[in-house]
């Protein structure tokens, strides 16, 4: 039946052009932005995993930084730490040549208190960040002798956890101002003349060839090797740790790619296969078009009638 009320053929002709033009308005987005899943609307389980893995890789994005800055003050307390072991070792020649009797020792102790200051210098320009690790003050407000790194986050469920490396300064530091314990100021009394000394206060000017000058200067000479043990250990902390350290930032990096990689798997857009839907659906758009005004020129031979 034709009906100049009820175009049929046009109804069908414009619901199909209609759902031709929606699907080539999301292609063309797909297109656009490079997504498949844009917002929720497009697939709300998948948009609400895309966001969470998003705000999960910024965060790790702010641990690779932290682990950078921790690593970069590890690497200025390590290097300063082996600048004073050289320096160490070399008062610890000076004693061993002051230990020749006949030697003129106040100018063995002039060379020594030049390597002293030098020693000061090294732990006090270890700084990085604000942060110095080698010459402390653990008397000072807010002072705390365990260090510790943001290392990795993670996300169990609802519950997320926060991830850290500590470090005891405790065992690396050389001067502290508050009690002289540190490796270089912690003192030590000879056995004869019942004098405190550090490594960076020994004072060897005043010392003769007399039997217990010299067995002091020996033990001077243990005490200072003994030290320099020490801080070989410290060294060899600071090194495992910065190791550490690396290895993380490396597994937080590759986590981050990871998490980018099955992001994009569950979001974005094949584009070779919305190019392909592209091109089907503006050939279905013309011809919906098409469609539409023959079904509209079926009206008009009605007309055709009446003449």
């Amino acid at each position: 039946m034709t009906s100049i009320i009820t175009n049929q053929s046009a109804m069908t002709a414009l619901q199909s052009l209609t759902n031709t033009n929606r699907n080539l308005s999301q292609t063309q987005s797909r297109i656009s932005t490079g997504y498949r899943v844009g917002s929720a609307e497009d697939n709300a389980a998948y948009w609400s995993i895309a966001t969470t893995m998003r705000s999960d890789r910024g965060a790790l994005s702010t641990i690779k930084d932290a682990l950078g800055l921790g690593s970069a003050t590890i690497d200025v307390a390590y290097t300063g730490m082996n600048s004073a072991i050289d320096v160490t070792k070399e008062i610890k020649n000076k004693l061993v040549a002051a230990r020749q009797p006949g030697i003129d020792r106040e100018k063995v102790q002039a060379e020594i208190a030049e390597l002293q200051n030098q020693l000061q210098s090294i732990s006090e320009s270890s700084v990085f960040s604000g942060e110095n690790w080698l010459s402390v003050d653990s008397s000072a407000a807010g002072f705390n002798a365990t260090k510790t790194m943001i290392a990795s986050f993670s996300r169990t469920g609802g519950n997320v956890s926060i991830g850290t490396i500590s470090i005891d300064i405790g065992s690396v530091k050389l001067f502290d101002a508050n009690d002289q314990s540190g490796l270089l100021d912690s003192e030590d009394t000879t056995g004869n003349g019942s004098v405190d000394y550090s490594v960076s206060t020994l004072d060897i000017s005043g010392y003769l060839d007399t039997d217990d000058d010299l067995e002091d200067l020996e033990q001077m000479i243990g005490y200072v090797d003994e030290t320099i043990g020490g801080m070989t250990t410290a060294a060899s902390n600071l090194g495992a740790i910065k190791q550490r350290t690396q290895l993380q930032a490396d597994f937080v990096s590759t986590l981050m790619t990871a998490i980018d990689k099955g992001v994009g798997a569950l979001v974005d857009a094949d584009m070779n296969d919305e190019s392909t839907k592209l091109q089907a659906l503006q050939v279905q758009q013309q011809l919906g078009i098409q469609a539409l005004s023959i079904a509209n020129q079926n009206s008009q031979m009605v007309l055709s009638l009446f003449r």
